[in-house]
Order: C-alpha cells, then sequence, then structure tokens
C-alpha cells in the first residue's frame, strides 16, 4: 500500500477538517486539537450527513444533521445509535498529511 501526499498539516485548522475527492467519494480529513488526524468517508451512516461540515471534540466528530457521534479512529457511531462510517489510513509524516485510500465495501 502506497502512502498519498494530502496537504501541509497546518493547512487543517485545528479541530477542523478537510474534504478530497477519493475513489468511492468525498473523504474528510480531521485534525484534531493535539494534532492527530483521521479520515473517514464523509458521509454520516445514519441520513448521510456530511462529517466534514460536523463539530470536533477529542477523537469524536458531531453530524451536523441530527447530531451523531461518530468516534474519529473507528468510524463507529456511539451508543445508542448504530452505525459506522468508512475509515481510511491517516498519518503524519514529517508534517505532511497522508493516507492510504482504500474502497468502501
Amino acid at each position: 500500500m502506497n502512502w498519498l501526499d494530502i496537504c501541509a498539516l497546518e493547512e487543517i485548522n485545528a479541530l477542523g477538517s478537510r474534504v478530497i475527492k477519493g475513489p468511492r467519494g468525498d473523504i474528510a480529513i480531521f485534525r484534531t486539537g493535539d494534532d492527530q488526524v483521521f479520515a473517514l468517508d464523509d458521509r454520516c451512516p445514519h441520513k448521510g450527513g456530511p462529517l466534514s461540515q460536523g463539530l470536533i471534540y477529542g477523537k469524536r466528530v458531531a453530524c451536523p444533521l441530527h447530531n451523531w457521534q461518530i468516534d474519529l479512529e473507528s468510524g463507529e457511531a456511539q451508543a445508542p445509535d448504530i452505525g459506522c462510517a468508512h475509515r481510511h489510513q491517516a498519518r503524519v509524516e514529517a508534517g505532511r498529511v497522508q493516507l492510504i485510500l482504500r474502497d468502501a465495501g
């Protein structure tokens, strides 16, 4: 698997996100307050809301449509909700955000 260089970490605001086009749709890249990065399909498992527009706190994002809480590490909705957003491997290497893009499914 090859890591794809996306952008400099500083191009994503702390507690912010950036959207890129993936092979199967939009991918949201999230930056936490402590500079960790996570990548999920930009689609809430509930009603398809844009997770990139949600509020980030800790290692979770709140969907802007119905406030579902999605874990950034696993993509899993938090109880009592059930569902999962497809996750992509993400890292910061030498100040650059990198992803491994996998097909959903």
